[in-house]
């Protein structure tokens, strides 16, 4: 019995060099456990200013005035308990965040945020580029036994409310999605039947919803801006195109350099805003995500989660959607119209090309017939030198005493002297020729 209960003996694992290091991934940022009557504060800010060094200096200077152990800087998140609950920092791809747990309730879920409970010589060192502040408050069934319009009046300043019943039925959470005067946004939780887990999950869940609501958003204002350019850049690209088609060949040079510039402008603004608009649209599928992991029903008279993000976040969406793809099709316009003009010059050169080797070949059979004409001549002109030295040759014989015609010994001479001279001159040529293809050619 006692071997059937020990521990099974260890056997060593040829382990990958990463598979502890993957598996603590789904461990590495569990949700914080929230009971009735906590307060949490919420603050997100983008670190595209911040390097990672002035962040580690920031939670270990708030670890040392909390009296805890310095957090590990490789680690992109940490936790630190403290009498008054818990502070948790993660740094994400693009923000990073604090939430502050505190216990304890109070007359009022934001009279005194859980934020305050922070020292006090910290606060100031907080980064700005704050994009997400929220407080919330977990409250017992029996706090929140109110009308929508009171609960509206007590603790969101009268506005209009938007909440559902999450976790199917084990909670229930309101929010304005406003921010506040003293620049926080609010949402309040009722647990019902949560426990603390299921409460930390659906409140990170929320305090995500907001974060990556407003992460998506920072789109809008970049699309707003580019409309303006891509209208001039298209009514420009419209122009340029009816000019192609009756283009003379003088002016085509200047409307491909035209083009060109528009190409690079398009391309420019491409490259500026294409991260941004990507990032948007992934950002939106993860809010989309958390709304469903809400898990929502319907309350009577409040208006749920999922329909503010449908009429609310949805069409700011496809207006981002619509500007990238129509900044995408219009630098693709831009690049056909310059292909297209690209490939109209080059068919003109080729022609203009075509006719400069036609009249070069019609020059150069030109030469070939002056050079045989010359060659005739040449033969003609040396023959009759060559005949006269011959015919002094003779003469010199003659008046040696040897019995030569001299007249009948040059004319006898002459065809033999033109033959050998045409021969000598083919086959120099043929020498020269032959010279030109060898060299001419790739050694080896």
């Amino acid at each position: 019995m006692t071997a059937e209960l020990s521990d099974p003996p260890r056997l060593r694992l040829n382990e990958h060099p990463q598979r502890r290091q993957l598996n603590r991934e789904a461990h590495a940022r569990p949700a914080l456990q929230i009971a009735a009557d906590n307060r949490v504060s919420y603050l997100a800010y983008l670190h595209r200013h911040i390097s990672r060094e002035q962040e580690n200096w920031l939670c270990r200077e708030l670890a040392q005035q909390l009296g805890q152990q310095a957090p590990n800087p490789e680690t992109g998140q940490f936790q630190l308990d403290a009498p008054f609950g818990r502070v948790r920092w993660e740094r994400h791809g693009e923000f990073s965040s604090f939430t502050i747990l505190a216990h304890g309730a109070e007359s009022s879920p934001f009279a005194q945020p859980a934020l305050q409970a922070l020292p006090a010589a910290w606060l100031p060192l907080l980064p700005g580029n704050v994009l997400v502040a929220a407080h919330a408050a977990l409250l017992s069934p029996g706090a929140l036994r109110l009308r929508i319009e009171d609960l509206a009046a007590q603790c969101f300043n009268g506005h209009e409310l938007a909440g559902a019943e999450i976790g199917d039925g084990a909670g229930r959470a309101y929010t304005d999605f406003r921010i506040h005067p003293d620049g926080f946004s609010r949402y309040l939780l009722a647990d019902l039947y949560m426990g603390r887990r299921q409460a930390g999950r659906m409140l990170q869940r929320l305090l995500e919803l907001e974060t990556y609501r407003m992460l998506a958003l920072l789109a809008l204002p970049v699309a707003k801006s580019i409309a303006p350019e891509l209208a001039k850049v298209d009514e420009e690209l419209a122009e340029l195109t009816g000019a192609i088609s009756g283009a003379a060949a003088d002016s085509e040079p200047q409307l491909l350099h035209r083009l060109t510039e528009l190409a690079g402008a398009a391309e420019n603004a491409l490259s500026r805003t294409d991260h941004r608009f990507n990032a948007s649209l992934a950002y939106y599928d993860i809010v989309r995500n958390r709304v469903a992991e809400l898990r929502e029903r319907r309350i009577h008279g409040l208006q749920p989660f999922q329909q503010f993000v449908q009429r609310r976040l949805a069409p700011a969406m496809d207006t981002c959607r619509a500007v990238a793809f129509r900044q995408r099709e219009l630098a693709a316009r831009v690049n056909r119209a310059t292909a297209l003009l690209r490939t109209r010059v080059d068919i003109r050169r080729e022609r203009q090309n075509q006719a400069l080797l036609t009249s070069m070949e019609r020059r150069a059979a030109m030469q070939l017939h002056l050079q045989q004409t010359v060659e005739g001549l040449s033969i003609a002109a040396i023959t009759y030198y060559s005949a006269g030295l011959i015919g002094y040759l003779f003469k010199g014989a003659k008046a040696a005493g040897l019995p030569i015609n001299v007249e009948l010994a040059t004319a006898a001479a002459v065809p033999l002297l033109a033959l050998a001279i045409a021969l000598g001159l083919r086959r120099a040529r043929s020498a020269l020729r032959r010279h030109g293809e060898t060299s001419g050619a790739p050694s080896g």
